[in-house]
């Protein structure tokens, strides 16, 4: 007769104290880390160079806001589009189609490959590969025919350039969740008699957005980061704003600590949603664990075992 072991789902609570020499070692480590970040602010409060005054008078200037406002667009929109297309091409490689498959596959080989600063460079300069777009009716009028010099200024060519880069990494991302669904919760749903929509959205997609939800929080915050690559096309995102003000103060320093602050505050706030989805699709799973005050207070205690 086989018997089975359950495991408890919090078993740092449960586990058994810990011995002396690994106690002392870890206060020895957590003393180091705190002599280290004590060391480290204490350089950021008395370096000069930091120049925390012009750090301050910056911080909330409205050219900075106007940048920021722009690299928080286009997170959005290239976040919100890029994983609308790649749930898209995500669903056609799972597809029986070798046709979709193939197609879906070549889209993501290529803007994976290709660096995506190549890409922003390649789509504000398109005037240069496609003179005029023009749309006709084989053997009929012509229903469109336009110019592109200037038709793609440097803010529409980082939607597009980001939104498509985007997308690649996305439906990876949500192709590895799918997979990551026991196939006999489908099997089962088949049975039951329910629809393949039906299938996908209750009983493929709850779990599988437990393993989309990391990854994905992730890609948002490079994304968020990776627009400062638009600088070099214009697109006056939040580090071309702050390079704009350098160039004429030479106050290089402060004003890059002004644009990394901002960073660190958008950045801190997606983790924050990180957490909060993870916990939500988590719930009944034994994964989402406690609170966060419970589980900090268990943190707090495991020093002592």
């Amino acid at each position: 007769m086989t018997t089975h072991t359950v495991v408890p789902t919090d078993t740092y609570l449960t586990a058994p104290p810990a011995p002396p020499a690994y106690r002392r070692s870890r206060r020895v480590a957590a003393l180091a880390g705190l002599v280290v970040l004590l060391f480290a602010l204490q350089n950021l409060a008395r370096n000069p160079a930091l120049q925390w005054d012009v750090v301050a008078q910056y911080l909330t200037a409205d050219v900075i806001l106007d940048g920021l406002r722009i690299t928080l667009l286009l997170t959005a929109i290239a976040l919100v589009g890029g994983f609308a297309l790649g749930t898209l091409l995500a669903v056609m490689r799972l597809s029986g189609s070798l046709l979709l498959q193939s197609v879906s596959w070549g889209y993501t080989w290529l803007f994976r490959s290709v660096p995506i600063l190549v890409q922003l460079l390649f789509w504000y300069n398109i005037s240069l590969l496609y003179p005029r777009i023009t749309v006709e009716v084989p053997f009929g009028p012509t229903l469109l025919d336009v110019q592109t010099r200037g038709l793609i200024n440097g803010f529409l060519a980082a939607v597009i350039g980001l939104t498509l880069h985007e997308a690649a990494h996305a439906s990876e991302i949500v192709r590895a969740g799918l997979l990551s669904v026991d196939k006999s919760q489908t099997e089962a749903a088949q049975a039951l008699g329910l629809s393949r929509t039906r299938t996908l959205w209750r009983i493929v997609l709850p779990p599988a957005m437990r393993a989309i939800v990391p990854p994905s929080a992730n890609q948002a915050a490079a994304l968020l980061k990776g627009t400062s690559v638009v600088s070099v096309i214009a697109g006056q995102d939040l580090l071309f704003s702050v390079q704009l003000i350098y160039n004429r103060n030479y106050l290089v320093i402060p004003l890059l600590l002004v644009a990394t602050l901002w960073y660190l505050v958008f950045t801190t706030i997606l983790s924050g949603l990180q957490y909060l989805l993870e916990r939500y699709f988590g719930r009944g799973s034994g994964r989402n664990g406690l609170p966060l005050r419970a589980r900090l207070r268990a943190l707090a205690e495991g020093v002592e075992r």
